[in-house]
C-alpha cells in the first residue's frame, strides 16, 4: 500500500533511463487548484526529466476557462462533470469513472492532486485502484471538525490515506500529518505553491482593480457550503449594515453557484457603495487585493493570499485548516454571527493600531520556491538528479 512503502518501493523503481521523462499526470477541476498548481506544472514543462499531463474535471467550467491560457496551463483531458444541481454522489461516481479512463490509458508513473475538493479526492482514489502513486500538494491541513468545511475535511483527511508523497505547506501542517502516524519520510515541508504563483503573476502586473470608488475598499467573499442558505442570507444583511459607512465601498464578487447568486443578488444589488461583480479574473484579483484595505472571506485560498499584500483577514467561519494565518495575527476567526461580523469590520476599520498590527504580521506561507521543492523531491526519489538540468523557473520574468 503506497502510504506505507518507503521511498525505494516498486512507485519509485520504474523505468527512468536516461532522456526517460517521469510522466506525471496533474488533476485539476476548480480555480483554486488552477492557481495552485500551476507554477508545478509549469516548472515540470521547463524540466527535461518531467513529462507533464494536465487533465481539468470541470468542476469550475465557466470560472477556469479563461484561467487556463493566462496561466499558461493546457489541459489534454476535458472531462466535463458537471450537471445542473448535481448531487456530491452523483459528482464522485462521475469523477472516479473518468479518471480511471485517463489513467489506464496513460499509465503514468505518479499523479499529483492539490487542496481537497472532490477532484482532488476522486483523482486521489482513481490512482489507488489503478497502483499509481499519489503526490499531494498543499496536505496536512485540517480544521479538526469532520464536517466543516463539508465536504472539505474529509476528502482531505481520506486523500491522505491515499498518498505516497506528502507536500505540506507549513510545519503546522506536518505536524497535523505526524499526528496521523503519517510517516516523517513522506512529508515534506515545502511552502505553499499559492505563493510561488502570486509572485510570478503578481510581477506580469497585468491586471486591473475592481473597485470604483475612492472608499476604503473591503473584499467580500462568500460561496462555502456550509454558509449556504440562512447563513448567508444574514451575512448580506450584514454587508448592507456596513455598507451605511460612508467611508467604504464593499466589493462583493459573486460566485456562479446558484445557491450563493439567488441568496445574496437579491439583497445586495442597488447599494451605491456595495459593488458586485462576476468572479473576477485571477490577475485582476491580485490588483485588487492589493488595492483593498481589508479582506472579509470564508475561502481558504484567500487567507493565505492576502498576507502577501499586507491585507488584514477577518475569516467568515467557525474553523480554519490555515491556523497559522491566525496564530501570526495576519487573519481572525470571527465565524457567521451579523453582529459579531459588524463589529469585527468598524473595529479594524476605527483602530489603527489594531489594523497595523494585523497588517505588519508575518506570512506563515512560504518564500515562493515551494514547486522546486516538490519537483527535487519527486525527482530524487526516482533517482533522477535535478541539478543536473536547468532549474525550473518559479517565479518568471
Amino acid at each position: 500500500m503506497f502510504p506505507t512503502d518507503s521511498p525505494s518501493s516498486e512507485a519509485t523503481r520504474r523505468d527512468t533511463a536516461p532522456g526517460r521523462a517521469l510522466n506525471v499526470v496533474i488533476v485539476l477541476g476548480t480555480r483554486p487548484e488552477a492557481v495552485k498548481l500551476a507554477p508545478v506544472f509549469r516548472a515540470m514543462q521547463s524540466s527535461s526529466l518531467f513529462s507533464p499531463v494536465l487533465v481539468n474535471t470541470g468542476q469550475h467550467r465557466e470560472m477556469l476557462e479563461a484561467l487556463l491560457g493566462r496561466l499558461r496551463l493546457t489541459a489534454t483531458h476535458d472531462l466535463s462533470v458537471m450537471r445542473h444541481c448535481q448531487q456530491l454522489s452523483s459528482l464522485t461516481a462521475r469523477l472516479v469513472g473518468g479518471l480511471g479512463d485517463v489513467l489506464r490509458a496513460a499509465r503514468p508513473d505518479l499523479l499529483v492532486v492539490q487542496g481537497d475538493t472532490s477532484s482532488t479526492l476522486c483523482g486521489a482514489l482513481a490512482a489507488f485502484y489503478e497502483h499509481i502513486p499519489v503526490a499531494h500538494v498543499e496536505a496536512g491541513l485540517r480544521s479538526g471538525v469532520i464536517d466543516d468545511p463539508f465536504p472539505e475535511e474529509l476528502n482531505r483527511r481520506l486523500v491522505t490515506r491515499m498518498t505516497r508523497w506528502h507536500f505540506a505547506p507549513t510545519p503546522g501542517a506536518a505536524a497535523a500529518l505526524a499526528a496521523e502516524a503519517v510517516p516523517a519520510e513522506q512529508v515534506v515541508v515545502t511552502g505553499n505553491t499559492v505563493i510561488d504563483n502570486l509572485l510570478w503573476a503578481r510581477e506580469r502586473g497585468t491586471g486591473r482593480s475592481a473597485f470604483r470608488t475612492r472608499g476604503r475598499g473591503v473584499i467580500v467573499t462568500l460561496h462555502r457550503r456550509e454558509n449556504q442558505g440562512g447563513r448567508m442570507r444574514a451575512l448580506a444583511s450584514a454587508l448592507l449594515r456596513l455598507a451605511e459607512r460612508r467611508d467604504v465601498e464593499l466589493l462583493v464578487p459573486v460566485h456562479k453557484s446558484p445557491a450563493v447568486r439567488d441568496v445574496l443578488l437579491p439583497v445586495l444589488s442597488g447599494c451605491p457603495r456595495i459593488t458586485l461583480t462576476e468572479p473576477l479574473d485571477y490577475f485582476d484579483f491580485i490588483s485588487t487585493l492589493d488595492d483593498c484595505e481589508l479582506v472579509l472571506t470564508d475561502s481558504g485560498g484567500v487567507q493565505e493570499e492576502a498576507p502577501s499584500f499586507d491585507k488584514p483577514v477577518l475569516v467568515l467561519r467557525n474553523t480554519t485548516e490555515r491556523p497559522e494565518v491566525v496564530r501570526a495575527g495576519a487573519a481572525r476567526l470571527i465565524g457567521t454571527d451579523p453582529r459579531a461580523v459588524q463589529a469585527a469590520v468598524t473595529s479594524l476599520l476605527d483602530d489603527r493600531k489594531q489594523y497595523d498590527r494585523m497588517a505588519e504580521a508575518s506570512n506563515p506561507f512560504g518564500d515562493g520556491h515551494a514547486s522546486a521543492r516538490i519537483l527535487q523531491r519527486l525527482a530524487g526519489d526516482f533517482g533522477l538528479d535535478m541539478n543536473r538540468t536547468p532549474a525550473p523557473r518559479i517565479v518568471a520574468a
